[in-house]
């Protein structure tokens, strides 16, 4: 299953502002090529992430199909409210750390207390029947303390899991992981996991190229859920000068196809989604199967 992060955390952090209508049109084009799980925008104040400011339009004019579930961002409990109120969200997503240097450094607190702050959140969903979706991100490396360890990554997943966080996404934030660290990570959370790694989704950027390599070692160790971005848009603004961003969408399908792994998403559909938005901001689409097909497309006489 691949849960699509590239309208929200692919999109966060680019400094040219995207039309509301550019945003829509990507998320349809993701949704008609078979993503069925969309992370649409993120309910955060518009002062930190300006990207995002038209969540609640792009959140009324999300198209209402059957088969998709929408998912945002809701960092806080007005936020939390926001969001439901627009009737398109299925679930509601926190976000926590495994480093206290990120913590620190990034939203002005210790990991216990980033915890406190979205309890309130998942106290709410569960009273609302939405799921809960939690991110913890440094799994494998802190831009500001470095080496990170196992067992706070342990126990940021069991403080989520027990106050009722349905499905925990893992993030090697500023792609430094390898299978090795994958392997260590995935171990110590299955024996704290009530349901093995059922609950576990796995997010990887792909800055020293080992995106695909850690979801081929994930998908061995039983997971069965990962976060990507068409065209690889997104990526930490602390993971250094030229970082590539997601894992992306395109190279996850591309692998899964080729392995015989069935993931009902349409290949050229998505480089077709992500290639509008990658021209309008003047860049390569940093896929490198997205850009093999468009090169073909080109010598074909197709684009």
């Amino acid at each position: 299953q691949i849960i699509e992060v590239g309208p929200r955390d692919g999109l966060q952090n680019e400094a040219t502002p995207i039309p509301t209508p550019l945003k829509l049109r990507l998320i349809t084009s993701l949704a008609e090529a078979g993503l069925n799980r969309i992370e649409a925008t993120a309910f955060v104040s518009p002062k930190w992430v300006p990207q995002m400011s038209d969540h609640a339009t792009i959140m009324s004019e999300v198209p209402k199909l059957d088969s998709v579930k929408y998912e945002v961002l809701t960092p806080n409990v007005q936020g939390y409210e926001s969001a439901v109120s627009s009737g398109s969200v299925s679930t509601v997503s926190v976000f926590g750390a495994a480093s206290e240097g990120f913590c620190r450094s990034n939203i002005n607190c210790t990991i216990d207390e980033s915890i406190d702050r979205f309890r309130g959140v998942v106290e709410r969903a569960k009273e609302d029947g939405i799921m809960a979706r939690g991110y913890i991100s440094c799994i494998a490396g802190c831009p500001f303390q470095g080496p990170v360890s196992v067992k706070d990554v342990v126990r940021v997943y069991e403080a989520m899991k027990e106050m009722g966080i349905s499905e925990v996404s893992l993030g090697d934030t500023i792609g430094v992981g390898t299978p090795a660290r994958v392997s260590e990570v995935l171990s110590a959370v299955a024996m704290s996991s009530p349901s093995g790694l059922g609950d576990v989704a796995m997010h990887f950027h792909d800055t020293y190229g080992m995106g695909a390599a850690n979801v081929l070692r994930s998908m061995d160790m039983g997971v069965n859920k990962f976060d990507s971005s068409a065209g690889g848009l997104g990526g930490c603004p602390y993971a250094g000068g030229g970082a590539s961003g997601n894992l992306a969408t395109e190279d996850l399908v591309y692998m899964c196809d080729g392995m015989g792994v069935e993931t009902g998403v349409d290949l050229e559909k998505v480089v077709e989604a992500g290639r509008e938005v990658t021209e309008f901001l003047g860049i390569e689409s940093r896929s490198k199967v997205g850009l093999a097909i468009m090169r073909r497309w080109v010598k074909e006489g197709k684009a």
